[in-house]
């Protein structure tokens, strides 16, 4: 078939409602977040990595970060993780990602998380998890 017979097919209705369950999810996630304090709640898991050897990964802080960016203290936020800006700009293209599927049965018209930009957050986020677990300051500072 040739590209200009060819016809855009959209999503089937499975991948849209996929889509759809999957951003009803993470809506219902960062309720969750915002409703129940992770340093009092003893649901939320804890992070097996720091449990298993007191080192702390580039992910540790982040629920109780965006518990205390959902009440809009930004400076509690940043102390628990420094890179959660990042964390919340790609959870965030995620979530209009999947609603604009759920609602159009296409992709985004424009690919916001070049392969090359994920390489460099991976690589920012092997540099904070190894200098936050230093034992130094100013790293100490970064330690959740």
């Amino acid at each position: 078939m040739s590209a200009a017979t060819q016809q855009f097919v959209p999503g089937s209705y499975v991948e849209r409602g996929l889509a759809a369950a999957g951003a009803g999810g993470m809506i219902a996630g960062s309720a969750a977040v915002w409703y129940f304090d992770p340093t009092t709640a003893g649901f939320f898991p804890v992070c097996p990595l720091y449990s298993l050897t007191g080192f702390a990964c580039p992910g540790c802080g982040l629920t109780r970060g965006f518990h205390a960016l959902f009440h809009g203290d930004i400076l509690a936020a940043l102390d628990y993780n420094a890179m959660l800006p990042f964390f919340a700009f790609l959870l965030s293209v995620g979530f209009i990602a999947m609603v604009y599927y759920a609602l159009k049965g296409r992709r985004l018209p424009f690919n916001p998380l070049h392969p090359n930009a994920l390489w460099i957050f991976f690589v920012l986020l092997l540099v904070f998890g190894v200098a936050r677990n230093l034992p130094w300051y100013p790293f100490t500072v970064l330690f959740p």
